[in-house]
């Protein structure tokens, strides 16, 4: 026998409360207070960053990864290795992402949160001690797999907000991420291989300079144990622990009450508001991913084959920018955007956009100096705050198509799609990036012109793919 139905409460409003139920509480706590539930929203933000931090956090330091595990024949191969290293993460979380949002359906939105930050400690930390390009690939590849927190994480940031508020709980998913791939490769440009970089205060036989690209990953796993920890002790719980969910009575004279049920569930496979939407984001996230591994590997390349010759510390500098401009233009610029725009048009407006930017890279080879940081750094905040402002219009539009139980799976097949053309993104663009310096003077497109002609082509199609007849949008949005 299960254990019994806890007792419904009698509230001023027209809803049923549970006693004991989590998220009848939260669903309480919203009633009573209605401004912005600032620290579960931090929660969010602190966990989604721990998160993200380790995805991209390598791609600055691929190209020389690669030359440190000699796997490479020549420079030339460099990307087709980096392109599958990049991808293993993608594979692992792919394979694993519907399995999670199942589990934050069933069991919680936080017991999945705070394995996954977990994972991230451990498995981020082996990455950062391997000397082998298997065990690279394998490390990677369990992290991607056990860290399923994007799915349960955009489910809670809805969750935890009272409706008009919930553009912002999904804007602080895509800023706390945003911020992750863009401080995680900062992050590691700066700190990867340190006795090289700063050898005063590293030496070559130490610790650091026997593992090179451990310094930081140990930086990102000591914040991922940090907010496990805080996790563990104070992120409340949101998910509804009874059945009859969303039941609700309309008072009437005297103690009488009149029940009604929500209508039978579509099939997720079934519902096309919520499929349109996947697939549109899963053909911007394969072209952001792209897009990240691309311009890390032509940023480090040499000049002669059509990059920028920049360090590794270079790039991080770059992007720390971009990430410091992304989190102005969430904190004080989003929420007007969307309640201008709406999700749909901004994200059609920021894709559209988007486009001119990637075109305009390849040309920057022949700049130097000032010539070439000021239109570098403009162009990288940029394409961030554009790639950002799309992703969050989609996410919203996806949350928005199914009800409270339906949603972390719901965002788990988001997740595994979103994974997959991530996982195919950094191998493929290490490929056609490694094709392209092969051709440094064909006729059509040579060298890097054709890796961005083909990003700016994956970004048409995300553009396409937002308007009608592909597009169906949840009722609210008509």
């Amino acid at each position: 026998m299960g254990e019994p139905e806890p007792e419904p409460a009698a509230t001023g409003s027209n809803k049923v409360y549970y006693d004991g139920c989590p998220g009848c509480a939260m669903d309480r706590r919203k009633e009573a207070h209605a401004g912005v539930p600032y620290k579960e929203l931090l929660f969010v933000a602190t966990t989604t960053f721990a998160s993200a931090l380790p995805i991209t956090s390598l791609f600055p330091f691929l190209y020389f990864m690669i030359q440190d595990l000699h796997v490479a024949q020549s420079e030339e191969d460099i990307g087709f290795y980096a392109g599958f290293l990049g991808a293993s993460y993608m594979i692992g979380r792919g394979i694993a992402s519907v399995f999670w949002g199942m589990v934050a359906d069933r069991i919680g939105r936080k017991p999945v949160l705070a394995f996954s930050v977990l994972s991230v400690v451990i498995f981020n930390t082996l990455f950062g001690l391997s000397v082998k390009y298997w065990m690279a690939i394998a490390t990677r590849f369990l992290l991607g797999a056990l860290n399923g927190f994007l799915a349960p994480v955009k489910a809670y940031s809805i969750e935890v907000c009272r409706p008009e508020q919930q553009a912002l709980g999904i804007s602080i998913v895509s800023t706390a991420w945003g911020m992750g791939v863009i401080i995680g490769p900062a992050l590691g440009g700066y700190l990867a291989q340190p006795a090289k970089q700063y050898p005063h205060l590293f030496h070559e036989n130490s610790l650091f300079g026997r593992f090179p690209y451990l310094l930081p990953c140990l930086c990102i796993s000591t914040l991922a144990l940090i907010v496990f920890i805080s996790c563990c002790a104070w992120l409340p719980e949101t998910l509804h622990k009874h059945k009859g969910l969303d039941r609700e009575v309309e008072m009437v004279e005297g103690s009488t009450t009149q029940e009604s049920t929500e209508p039978p569930k579509k099939s997720l496979l079934k519902n096309w508001p919520l499929m349109s939407s996947i697939i549109t984001y899963s053909v911007f996230s394969l072209h952001d991913t792209a897009y990240s591994e691309i311009f890390s590997l032509w940023t480090v390349s040499s000049r002669k084959y059509g990059g920028l010759s920049f360090a590794s510390k270079d790039v991080g500098q770059v992007l720390t920018v971009a990430g410091a401009s992304l989190l102005v233009y969430q904190l004080f610029a989003y929420r007007w955007v969307d309640k201008v725009l709406g999700p749909i048009n901004s994200a059609r407006i920021s894709s559209a956009l988007s486009i001119p930017i990637i075109a305009a890279y390849p040309f920057m080879t022949h700049l130097s100096g000032i010539r070439l940081d000021v239109p570098l750094y403009i162009a990288a905040m940029l394409k961030s705050v554009f790639a950002i402002t799309r992703v969050t219009g989609i996410s919203l539009l996806q949350n928005k198509a199914v009800p409270q139980e339906q949603r972390g799976a719901a965002n788990g097949i988001a997740t595994t799609a979103m994974s997959l053309s991530k996982a195919f993104a950094p191998a493929g663009a290490g490929i056609i990036f490694s094709w392209a310096q092969r051709r440094q003077h064909a006729a059509f497109f040579p060298g890097d012109h054709m890796v961005f002609l083909l990003l700016n082509l994956t970004e048409a199609i995300g553009l396409i793919l937002t308007f009608k007849p592909f597009l169906e949008v949840p009722q609210q949005y008509k």
